[in-house]
């Protein structure tokens, strides 16, 4: 079988709306499954908060510690205002690596549009964010300290073009990961099949590489939310 096979969008609800093509894929529902399924996971987890926490709500606690550890370390001073957002962030990305190990799931995190629009979006809060604590005065992170004036036609479009890479960086790391990470996985489990092999060996084997993408999904969703704090602090702090 084509291990890029897996990639394709397909069509679930043709729909069209003044010639745009708004139709509900396979994409678009593996990522309402990833709202309702992460929604529901911390639901379930955290329905009955006690003082003394079970082992559920300890596990959500440790993870919204780390992710909140994380956006305090990268943000700095008000990172509890976008903590909430970083949060979500982290949660979506995640779900949506995690479910594409699935068999005959769809992984809509390597597809370059729905990354990219997540990427976009923590621009745009960025942006947001600088202009609202600094006003126009933002726009100087665009012409650093101590550069001659001669040189800013220079350094103005260097600084604007490695601004906007941002979330282009962000959009192929993480898509890039995903697709060869799920290449190898299907390679490697159509290779077991094949072949005819049998034992708990190559079972044993297929599951390990499933432990290691899990891990993979989990550091991925991971890089996406430190990078996406850190532009979130260079804009709140930027002078």
């Amino acid at each position: 079988m084509n291990p890029l096979h897996q990639f394709e969008v397909k069509t679930l609800i043709p729909f069209e709306f003044d010639g745009f093509n708004l139709s509900f894929t396979n994409s678009s529902l593996f990522m309402v499954l990833s709202v309702i399924l992460g929604t529901g996971f911390l639901w379930l987890l955290l329905r009955k908060v006690q003082l003394i926490p079970t082992t559920g709500q300890s596990i959500v606690e440790a993870l919204y510690g780390f992710i909140r550890n994380t956006a305090k370390d990268s943000i700095g001073e008000g990172y509890q205002n976008y903590l909430p957002f970083i949060f979500s962030v982290f949660v979506m990305i995640f779900m949506g690596n995690a479910l594409g190990l699935f068999p005959y799931s769809f992984t809509f995190t390597s597809q370059l549009v729905p990354v990219g629009v997540f990427a976009i979006l923590g621009l745009i809060i960025s942006s947001g964010v600088g202009i609202s604590h600094h006003g126009l005065g933002w726009f100087r992170t665009f012409m650093p300290a101590g550069i001659p004036k001669i040189l800013a036609p220079l350094v103005i479009p260097i600084e604007l073009i490695s601004f906007l890479a941002k979330p282009f960086s962000l959009t192929v790391r993480l898509v890039m990961n995903m697709v060869v990470g799920h290449i190898l996985l299907k390679i490697l489990a159509n290779f077991v099949y094949s072949s005819g092999l049998a034992g708990a060996l190559p079972l044993l084997f297929v599951g390990i590489l499933l432990i290691f993408e899990l891990g993979i999904a989990f550091l991925q969703a991971y890089i996406f939310t430190i990078l996406t704090s850190i532009y979130l602090g260079e804009a709140l702090h930027s002078h």
